[in-house]
């Protein structure tokens, strides 16, 4: 389902004759398997080492709150380290409590506002947007860092229910200042056409945990892809 006022594609057309923006090179965005091992925190420590991430994101939905803070308390200072923005999922509470860079909430998640007003200024507060020009609006107006676009392409790490065309992500890149993120069954394979599109960063999961030759090798695939400049 799209949001009212969402209902008709935008026209590729239409967003060529829009002006581009000097926006930079796309930036890889982490998000954690759904579950994580005692030795997480070192494959973690691997993908670093394969290149450059702007963001991780903490993202546990079936985990306790023991669980998370025990997660957070090990990985947070690596990404620290590696001046990695550390990005607690749904959990605005949780982000506060445990000092984390910001909070990325879902459609029901909680308010944007809300997040601002508990996290402060410096927070990076991201929401998500699926395939509606409407919702992103709305989430600029309430005073989000960044909105997330997707799921672009099937996926097996969660249910999703909208499939945005990748205009939108151009749409967005040339009439706002606030970064878009595409998220959703991304691999250094298929990300190009996003990055071309307008990405500012594209979001990953299990194209990073789960490739065949380690999280580092993947990372470095996504470093090639995203060194190129858009357009």
């Amino acid at each position: 389902m799209t949001e009212e006022g969402d209902d008709l594609r935008l026209d590729p057309g239409f967003v060529a004759r829009l002006q581009p923006q000097d926006r930079g090179p796309c930036q890889l965005y982490l998000i954690s398997p759904p579950r994580l091992d005692d030795g997480f925190a070192e494959t973690l420590r691997a993908a670093l080492d394969g290149g450059p991430a702007a963001a991780f994101q903490l993202r546990l939905k079936d985990a306790s709150d023991e669980e998370i803070l025990r997660a957070v308390e090990n990985l947070m200072p690596l990404c620290a380290e590696r001046e990695v923005a550390f990005i607690l999922n749904d959990r605005m509470d949780l982000a506060k409590a445990c000092g984390a860079d910001g909070v990325h909430l879902g459609q029901g998640d909680g308010d944007p506002r809300e997040a601002r007003r508990l996290l402060g200024p410096a927070a990076q507060i991201g929401v998500t947007c699926h395939d509606s020009r409407h919702l992103a609006m709305e989430a600029g107006e309430a005073g989000a860092d960044y909105v997330a676009f997707g799921a672009f392409f099937p996926t097996g790490t969660k249910e999703t229910f909208h499939r945005p065309d990748p205009s939108i992500l151009g749409w967005w890149s040339r009439l706002f200042e606030i970064p878009c993120v595409a998220i959703g069954g991304i691999t250094a394979e298929n990300a190009t056409p996003l990055v071309e599109a307008g990405a500012d960063f594209v979001a990953v999961s299990g194209a990073v945990w789960k490739h065949p030759a380690g999280p580092a090798a993947a990372v470095a695939e996504f470093r090639n892809v995203l060194q190129a400049r858009r357009d």
